[in-house]
């Protein structure tokens, strides 16, 4: 009869996971990763906008797009953090300056990271470290509430503990918040602490952590009319100047916002009604 303990190795041998082999890179240029069980799904279509028609981000495209640029032929470069107003092209710039070093002809790819999924990422690093191509791991809509302690589990991704970022990993992310957390719980949490310089420093200095920072602000109404002339001027969707202004006017103050999102919405329903299709 074998040993007990024998058994008890072969039962939890039959029982835990299969390494997780690496996908083959080379079936596309854009990845998901998830969990439940850890994989990498390719991406076929990436739902991305023309970089020309990202109005009003000038600077902060051109920065970033050096900055991946660097990265992509094989130069040091920034982890980079994409913050500000709502709507206003964070992810899609991140999408766009992706597709504008692929068309450079340089095999960067794409890797997408929910933020939930963030206890996960040392499992994702160590399965890109071992590839023979470049990566972007992008997280989107990225922020930590007071009791969030997925923020620890972006270490790993900015600092890369002891074995560090793997050198063909570069990390951005986009949030509505410079700092990552709300001010309200900053504020709370140095009014209630013991020391208060240092009751949010591990939170706060997160964002320290990325050498670039990007801010989007909010749009003006030119910019914002601009933004929508451009999809009609992409897509071959006809309207005089005057039309267009009164209806973009009407469509922004329904919403009370203005933004990139919101115009490429009332875009998106003058193109439906002009019987134009934007796929």
């Amino acid at each position: 009869m074998s040993d007990p303990l024998d058994r008890i190795a072969a039962a939890l041998e039959r029982m835990a996971p299969a390494p997780l082999s690496a996908p083959d890179f080379d079936t596309a240029d854009a990845f998901v990763w998830h969990v439940s069980p850890d994989r990498l799904e390719p991406v076929r279509h990436v739902s991305r906008v023309d970089m020309g028609l990202l109005v009003g981000v000038d600077r902060s495209r051109d920065t970033l797009l050096q900055n991946t640029l660097q990265f992509a032929r094989g130069l040091p470069a920034n982890n980079a953090l994409l913050w500000g107003a709502r709507g206003m092209g964070k992810s899609s710039l991140v999408k766009a300056v992706h597709a504008a070093v692929r068309a450079e002809g340089l095999p960067l790819k794409i890797v997408e990271l929910q933020r939930e999924d963030l206890p996960s990422v040392s499992r994702l690093l160590n399965l890109l470290r071992g590839a023979q191509t470049r990566f972007l791991l992008f997280c989107d809509d990225l922020s930590f509430s007071h009791d969030d302690q997925h923020y620890k589990s972006l270490k790993a991704v900015l600092d890369g503990g002891i074995e560090g970022r793997p050198d063909n990993v570069v990390f951005y992310a986009t949030s509505n918040r410079r700092h990552l957390m709300p001010r309200d719980m900053i504020e709370n949490e140095r009014s209630s602490a013991i020391n208060p310089s240092e009751a949010v420093e591990e939170k706060v200095s997160l964002s320290d952590r990325f050498g670039l920072w990007l801010g989007f602000h909010a749009c003006d109404q030119d910019q914002y009319l601009a933004m929508i002339r451009g999809y009609c001027d992409a897509y071959g969707v006809e309207i005089d100047e005057d039309t267009l202004r009164a209806e973009a006017i009407e469509w922004q103050a329904t919403r009370g916002a203005r933004s990139g999102r919101v115009a490429w919405q009332y875009f998106t329903d003058l193109a439906g009604r002009r019987g134009v299709s934007v796929a």
